[in-house]
């Protein structure tokens, strides 16, 4: 069997196949790619050999794209052979991703991470550069994912840290001046804290008793249907912080929650966690974080 001209009719026949029908060629990339990573690890003698078989991809490499031009680079030839792998250890082959997305994934070695990857991916309809992004920021690793999670709350999503973007970011950050860096990109911190987040205002006046107080951020959660009470703190955690939100999350309860709404949740995004305060200090609507500044 001569491997390479099976492989080259196969990309062929998808290069015709795209021309024609534009509308499926996703689905047809991803067949044709499986097809042909199969026929290099087949061409090299089987998985265990083809890991050391590069040089036969450079051989491919520079002979189809000579003869049929752009896209069959050494690299992208071994991410087909990598696709076909991956897709035979079980994974499902969707058409909704492209090969850009695949491209991102199969650099992935833990499961869960990218099993979390693929759904956000789908579920979210976002772009390979979006997940690249995703990627690169380690959001499975900073959001504490749990897959036994079977009834998942806000709270236990929300990643850690907190990556706030911005081209200016001062010497000295104080309160102020890291609640206009988040009011600058809030759609970025909004899709930072996780799924289903809407911004309702900041600095949110409300009186408890004689005593005038302002909610840091008042967010919406429209996932769990539930209000959430956002306090931003630059210095440690301390325990007077659960006391804090405490007030407001039961001020927002008693009036601006409506009946059909769930309990409204806290979280409080500080500098540092001291984990031996935190630990005596705990209460299951609020949850901590940190954050961390980035260009």
């Amino acid at each position: 069997m001569n491997y390479y001209t099976e492989i080259k009719d196969t990309l062929i026949k998808n290069e015709m196949y795209k021309q024609a029908k534009d509308y499926s060629k996703n689905k047809s990339d991803l067949q044709t790619y499986y097809e042909v990573g199969k026929l290099l690890i087949e061409a090299q003698g089987g998985e265990e050999r083809a890991k050391y078989g590069n040089k036969l991809i450079k051989e491919y490499s520079e002979k189809l794209t000579r003869e049929i031009g752009k896209g069959y680079s050494a690299r992208n030839l071994k991410y087909m052979r990598k696709f076909y792998l991956f897709v035979q250890k079980g994974h499902a082959m969707r058409a909704e991703l492209s090969w850009t997305h695949y491209r991102y994934l199969l650099s992935i070695q833990d499961n869960k991470a990218l099993d979390y990857y693929i759904n956000i991916a789908i579920s979210q309809n976002i772009s390979y550069r979006e997940l690249e992004e995703r990627i690169k920021s380690k959001e499975y690793e900073r959001i504490g994912y749990k897959e036994e999670l079977s009834e998942p709350k806000v709270n236990t999503l929300i990643k850690d840290p907190i990556v706030i973007k911005s081209k200016n970011i001062p010497e000295k950050v104080t309160e102020y001046a890291l609640h206009n860096l988040i009011l600058e990109n809030m759609e970025g911190f909004l899709k930072e804290l996780g799924i289903g987040f809407a911004y309702i205002g900041h600095e949110v006046k409300i009186k408890i008793g004689k005593d005038n107080h302002s909610i840091d951020f008042l967010l919406f959660n429209y996932k769990f249907n539930c209000f959430v009470v956002v306090e931003i703190k630059v210095t440690e955690f301390k325990a007077e912080y659960i006391g804090q939100v405490k007030k407001y999350i039961n001020y927002v309860d008693e009036n601006i929650k409506e009946t059909s709404n769930d309990k409204t949740v806290g979280v409080i995004i500080c500098k540092d966690i001291n984990g031996y305060v935190l630990k005596y200090c705990t209460d299951e609507r609020i949850f901590t974080t940190t954050y961390k500044l980035q260009i």
